[in-house]
């Protein structure tokens, strides 16, 4: 999880469609892949849910024997099952030819003296050969998958259940990528992010288990990767050297003798954040409450007050109990030589023997479900000064304590589809319009863990209505298992899943590394791993099922696991405005007792350790260490841009809409199409209404569907719909690549987005024009229901994702484009979310008239046309299968197709522009400014102009400020500052920089360390000049962070966002040309402009006690009450 903070960064500052599709639980949860440390398990990798999850991930990455059977009930058969020709049916199978098909199937009987064959299977869903091996010598079971892939996969995870919260497993997952017997430096685990070409490297903690990934799509450097990671989990310097686990770890800090003692260390300062956070709390004491006998009662992330309890000692053996190669299951994925990857694995497998005990000491336990009635749990959660005190309610139930079949696994995922899955799900829709609470907590079915549970309830419920959450909960399932789901829902639900599975679309997220998480699923508890990745059996058993039982197969299952099942806990979470101020008291105490138990030269000792700690971490690695670090050269990377096909049709079929297309190799018979409305007529004091208008659109219904009919014919007819916006800043048309604009031109619009197979775009494009044209936007409630869910999102998001919120509100003071995002879903958009929702309780009628207002100035007849795109991803035979309708859709949309012209915006100014910067000085004044949550932590911005408008941005801005966030940021905010994250962004369309970090102990300090960056830097350049290697890494680094693997889909979306955005081949390729000649030179010249940089400010999240520190030490700001 060593790059979290990063990829939290970026999954909240660029918007993913993907997140909000269809999917929207699954994508909720990416967090979890985006490889946070052991969350409770909320996403779901069995083979039902591995396309849906790795999806979602994908957004958050960039550019986001046999078995009882369930008993029956006594509930009637309810109706037949409609059947329905879905839009899954069109999606055309992986097409490989017989060449490398004839070459997939020889893998299968690669053998090798070191290994044994267990098994072969094929995955023919997704033409995966895959071969199961157990090393002969040591025991390691070897998964290997075969297809042709060029992303290229390796994993190694560990079976490490935890019997205390002190955070071992998560603290030795930081620990061992700090250097190891053949790579010796301090963190080979930074040289790779600087210098490879990897599309994914990273560790992450579950609740049982410690996984190690990497991925590339050049295999020399995978398998650098590869031995770097084999290396780390099995010789790593962390368990000979205390410094280690005290960085990673926890460690006593003391400077001087008459300073108090403190608590330092990355992943006690993580957790802390995570203790800060309410959700966090509701969820882990979820899991916590209803696992009372197995591992999963403690934490494997850390409780901040158990984690100094972990000694050194405790945590080698745990290293030395868990990480034995027979406790390993290692896995590949791609096109590799299969021999190779035995090869290579032998030569660190091959010096362990054997470990009988190293499998029944993990073995992870079953929980009986024990529980003869309910148990309920009463605990506090931190609160803001002006927060609501309101509650929040979670009911958990422990789904089954015997292994499920595949066919009852996906059983499983549709009924929580059918419950959860939508908007207009009969769960979440009864919770969510009952007034009870402001937002669903739990998120429903939970399954990557050996025992599924399933969670549900409410936050900003009122302490009388406690009770009435239960209730309302167990009434709704009582009337679901009675009246069942019509033939529509479950036909909506089995074709949204069946779509996914089919489509497995996982954008720049590994394949492979979803087949891993999926086949750990039941692999780790010893079953059979390949099982896990198959579904055309059990989703053609379960066709059958509902074909001959109808809804009686979901209503059996309602009764059988969750109403007639007493192992439930209710877990009720009350506001405190003094948590906070208690546990930091609390931890005061504990620090100044052992301050005042300790003699003289104890404390002598802690002050020496902390100077010697501070020390190596600030060393430089010795050049023999650095040589260690295997590593590409320049001559290795593709000088060239890729570029992805388009053609444009302006004014198509004198229609008055332009047409994009992208014609690629295969897209499975799956049309991927974005539709575009410009909103430039709207009003600026409107645009705050867009994310509210948005949603509308999707979820109340259309014309003559109500929203549960529009949604079930989304799901039957699609692969998913939705609704998004682009508000992006261009560079003026005549300023040439690489100049740096000034905001005033902008490209504003709003985009329905779908797929569908060649057979139903005719369905998509008319839930297009009825969403478009007829959404219903006149529901009371909803808004109102809307809005307060919204609001209590935003008040969460801020305190668990402060850096995000920093950095929008830093850049919002110095751009116009950034400033009216901010307005959109920036830390001031909370306040407007406020009197949105006091309009729409006390003036509906004002509120409804400027929503309406919002859908007839967009639709204007007179220009609407003039500002439509359609854009079309697909190979040959979908673009031309699709053509009749494209020419139908265009003729049915509004507008006139000669109606009269918008500005030209790549030219002249955007109307929003002249209103926007006359807000932003009283708005987002160019001041430091500190916004006040109830948190532990600190998320500490500053940033500021380096480029003004009109000068040019180099290609080789990128590799500094690359090498700034991997180099100097990486040691001083998180490995010295203990924060779990400190890094720096850089936009060259506007010449704007940031500092930014995440779940920062520290505040004044980290502000500091910024403040010097610049010197850094300056050194840097002079030393690069000695060190051409160092320089060629981070020109690699950077290369790889551009060219990340992609989907047809993103790659048809990355075509039409340089069209829309109007770069040019040209531009890209001399941009990458300068980044690949990037020269010392260049950080000398970045160091300047960053000492200069023009109007800094500072923007801060953090606590009140944090800010009132930091002005003792001379760090003061204008303070703003948040949540």
């Amino acid at each position: 999880d060593s790059i979290t903070a990063e990829q939290k960064y970026h999954s909240q500052n660029f918007v993913s469609r993907l997140m909000r599709s269809q999917s929207f639980r699954f994508a909720s949860k990416m967090a979890f892949f985006a490889c946070l440390t052991i969350v409770v398990g909320r996403t779901a990798v069995g083979a039902f849910h591995m396309a849906k999850t790795a999806r979602a991930a994908a957004a958050g990455n960039g550019v986001f024997g046999a078995h009882q059977k369930f008993k029956s009930s006594n509930v009637p058969f309810m109706r037949k099952y409609r059947t329905s020709a879905g839009a899954a049916a069109g999606i055309t199978s992986m097409q490989q030819s017989t060449v490398a098909v004839e070459g997939l199937e020889k893998s299968l009987d690669v053998s090798h003296p070191a290994f044994e064959t267990i098994s072969k299977d094929i995955v023919s869903e997704y033409g995966a050969y895959c071969t199961l091996y157990k090393h002969k010598k040591s025991g390691a079971e070897l998964l290997s998958v075969s297809s042709d892939d060029d992303n290229k996969v390796f994993g190694i995870t560990f079976r490490t259940p935890p019997s205390d919260s002190t955070g071992v497993p998560h603290i030795l997952e930081h620990s061992v990528l700090c250097g190891s017997r053949k790579y010796k430096t301090k963190d080979p685990f930074v040289q790779l992010l600087q210098g490879s070409l990897q599309t994914f490297l990273n560790a992450f903690t579950y609740p049982d288990r410690t996984c190690y990934v990497v991925a590339s799509q050049n295999t020399k450097d995978f398998y650098n990767l590869v031995n770097v990671y084999t290396d780390a989990v099995f010789h790593p310097r962390a368990i000979s050297d205390p410094m280690v686990h005290a960085q990673e770890g926890w460690h006593l800090e003391l400077e001087n003798k008459e300073d108090p003692l403190t608590y330092k260390g990355v992943v006690y300062n993580e957790m802390k954040g995570v203790y800060s956070s309410p959700d966090s709390l509701l969820m882990r004491q979820s899991q916590n409450s209803i696992f009372p006998d197995n591992t999963y009662a403690v934490d494997s992330g850390g409780d901040p007050k158990e984690i100094p309890n972990l000694s050194f000692d405790q945590f080698a053996e745990f290293h030395a109990k868990f990480y034995h190669p027979g406790n390993s299951r290692i896995f590949f994925s791609g096109d590799d030589d299969v021999y190779k990857r035995l090869e290579l694995m032998d030569e660190y497998l091959n010096e362990f023997d054997a470990s009988p005990e190293s499998k029944p000491a993990s073995v992870i336990e079953w929980q009986q479900k024990s529980f003869s009635e309910p148990k309920y749990f009463n605990l506090p959660y931190p609160a803001g000064g002006d927060q609501e005190e309101t509650h929040m309610v979670n009911l958990n139930w422990l789904i089954n304590d015997r292994p499920l079949t595949a066919t009852e696994d996906l059983t499983l995922g549709v009924l929580d589809r059918l419950l959860m899955g939508t908007s207009a799900a009969i769960l979440r829709k009864t919770l969510m319009e009952s007034g009870l609470g402001s937002a669903i907590t739990g998120g429903g079915l939970s399954d990557e863990l050996l025992q599924a549970t399933f969670s549900i309830g409410l936050k900003g419920v009122k302490p009388d209505n406690t009770k009435d959450v239960e209730k309302l909960v167990l009434d709704t399932l009582e009337k679901a298992a009675n009246e069942g789901f019509s033939d529509d829902a479950i036909a909506a639900a089995m074709n949204t899943i069946e779509f996914q599975l089919r489509e497995f679309n996982t954008g720049s997220f590994p394949k492979g590394l979803s087949f891993m998480l999926a086949s750990m699923s039941k692999w780790l508890y010893d079953q059979s791993p390949t099982e896990a990745l198959k579904f055309e059996e059990p989703l053609a058993e379960l066709k059958a099922s509902i074909k001959e039982s109808g809804s009686k197969v979901f209503q059996d299952m309602i009764r059988e696991l969750l109403l007639t099942n007493s192992h439930r806990s209710v877990i009720e979470m009350v506001p405190s405005k003094t948590l906070d101020e208690e546990l930091l008291k609390e931890e005061q105490d504990r620090l100044a007792g052992i301050k005042s138990s300790m003699k003289e030269d104890e404390l002598e000792g802690i002050i020496k350790q902390t100077v010697d700690l501070k020390a190596l971490q600030g060393a430089d690695d010795p050049p023999e260490a650095r040589a260690t670090i295997p590593s590409l050269e320049l001559s290795d990377l593709k000088r060239d841009v890729t570029e992805y096909p388009i053609a444009v049709s302006e004014n198509e079929d004198d229609s008055g809409v332009t047409v994009v297309r992208h014609e690629l190799g295969s897209t499975s018979g799956i049309a991927y199409v974005n539709f575009g409305v410009d909103l430039s007529k709207l009003p600026l004091d409107d645009v705050v209404l867009l994310p509210l208008f948005t949603r509308l659109m999707k979820e109340t219904g259309a014309g003559e569907y109500s929203d549960i009919e529009l949604s079930e014919k989304i799901g039957i007819h699609t692969g998913g719909v939705d609704v998004d916006l682009m508000i992006s800043e261009i560079r003026e048309a005549t300023s040439g690549g690489g100049k740096v604009s000034d905001g005033t031109r902008i490209i504003s619009k709003m985009f329905l987005s779908g797929k569908s197979t060649t057979e139903k775009i005719g369905e998509l494009f008319s839930i297009f024009k009825l969403l478009l044209t007829e959404a219903k936007l006149d529901s009371q409630s909803k808004v109102v229901e809307m809005l307060k869910e919204t609001k209590t999102r935003l008040e969460s998001s801020i305190q668990g994702s402060g850096h995000a919120y920093a950095n929008t509100r830093l850049h919002a003071r110095y751009h116009v484009p950034s400033y009216i995002k901010e307005k959109m879903g920036g830390i001031s958009y909370l306040e407007t979310v406020k009197n949105l929702l006091k309009e729409a309780e006390e003036d509906w009628p004002s509120l409804l008239k400027r929503l309406e207002t919002v859908r007839d100035v967009i639709l204007d007849g007179e220009f609407c046309r003039d500002g439509m795109v359609l854009d079309i991803t697909g190979e040959k035979s979908v673009l031309d299968g699709v053509k009749s309708e494209v020419e139908g859709f265009l003729k049915e949309i509004p507008g006139e197709a000669s109606g009269s012209k918008l500005t030209n915006f790549y030219e002249e100014n955007h109307p929003w522009v002249a209103q926007a910067k006359a807000e932003m000085a009283d708005k987002t004044p160019i001041t430091d400014e500190g916004f006040v949550v109830s948190t532990q932590v600190s998320y500490v911005g500053k940033g500021g102009i380096l480029y003004d408008a009109g000068e040019s941005v180099k290609g080789s801005d990128a590799v500094v400020s690359n090498f700034l966030r991997t180099g100097y940021l990486w040691d001083h905010v998180r490995v010295m500052g203990g924060a779990y994250g400190g890094f720096c962004t850089f936009s060259p369309i506007d010449g704007f920089f940031s500092f930014l970090s995440y779940r920062d102990p520290n505040l004044a300090k980290t502000l500091d360390v910024y403040d010097a960056a610049s010197d850094a830097l300056m050194a840097a350049g002079t030393e690069l000049e000695k060190d051409q290697d160092a320089l060629a890494s981070a020109i690699i680094g950077t290369i790889g962070d551009m060219d990340q693997a992609l989907s047809p889909d993103q790659k048809g979306y990355k075509a039409f966002q340089r069209w829309i955005l109007r770069e040019s081949p040209e531009q890209r390729q001399k941009y990458r040309d300068e980044l690949l000649n990037t020269k010392p030179s260049d950080f000398v010249d970045f160091a300047k402009r960053l000492k200069a940089m023009k109007t800094p400010s500072v923007a801060v999240i953090s606590s009140k006690s944090a800010f009132e520190a930091a002005a003792d030490a001379g760090k003061s700001m204008s303070l703003n009450d948040v949540v």
